[in-house]
């Protein structure tokens, strides 16, 4: 098999992979879209690498296959320097691409990203708890409410904690899991763009009724959540506010965000 068949079977297998793994459906949410951008980056700067490293081993293990008197092998600076190069070149593009995603604040939520929220930004206190997950509203007047629904295509900010040992709220599909621990919130962001219902898991084990940790995520339109915002309120009478722990998530909580 000489080189140019090599570089030829190389290129193809590289064209396939990237085809096959190519998404075909739209990102349910900006958190989900930054994080499997990234993979694909990452895939793609990896499948060439992959498969030039096989090409070269399966080439050279075939050449050399009936070589019973192997010599060793001569000094080579130019391919030395080259390969050193070549590999600064792939870290330099793997740290600048996982940068640009994990310093984003829909991957990773800080304080001061906590202090200046949008003006039209959803704020959600998620509570875990053995063995159910309970969702408050600040400034709505809703809490322990066992349903999670948020609008469209506006910011949203949930701060997770718990009410007695770690938990851990995970929404595979739009890309979010933040622990929950006890005395202290992790606040993640996100803003989903697909409307739907997306399931909750706890993935972070706590007991015997952990797989039962279960939850949904109803994301619609800004008119059906005012209307959803609304028959929640009747549920509450008018007491001045959310409870003690929703109001731990608008002040100091998020100073402990991840």
């Amino acid at each position: 098999m000489d080189s140019k068949r090599i570089a030829f079977v190389a290129a193809l297998g590289a064209t396939l992979l990237a085809v096959a793994v190519d998404p075909v459906a739209a990102y349910s949410s900006t958190t989900e879209s930054l994080i499997r951008t990234l993979n694909q980056q990452l895939l793609y700067a990896g499948i060439p690498i992959a498969v030039l490293v096989e090409g070269i081993l399966i080439y050279t293990v075939w050449k050399f296959r009936n070589n019973d008197e192997p010599l060793p092998t001569k000094e080579n600076r130019r391919l030395e320097i080259t390969w050193t190069v070549a590999t600064a070149i792939v870290l330099l593009f793997v740290g600048y691409a996982s940068y640009g995603v994990m310093a984003n604040q829909y991957i990773t939520t800080t304080p001061q990203d906590t202090m200046h929220k949008e003006a039209n930004a959803v704020n959600v206190e998620v509570v875990g708890q053995r063995y159910v997950w309970t969702y408050n509203y600040p400034g709505e007047n809703i809490k322990d409410s066992p349903e999670l629904v948020i609008p469209k295509g506006r910011p949203v900010y949930f701060n997770v904690t718990s009410v007695d040992w770690i938990h851990s709220f995970h929404v595979p599909e739009l890309g979010l899991k933040q622990d929950a621990i006890p005395n202290q919130h992790n606040t993640i962001k996100t803003k989903v763009t697909e409307k739907g219902t997306y399931q909750v898991y706890c993935a972070e084990y706590c007991g015997v009724g952990h797989s039962n940790m279960l939850s949904k995520v109803k994301v619609v339109s800004d008119e059906e959540y005012e209307q959803w915002l609304k028959q929640q309120q009747k549920k509450y009478p008018a007491d001045g506010g959310s409870n003690s722990t929703a109001g731990n998530s608008t002040s100091g909580g998020n100073s402990t965000s991840a």
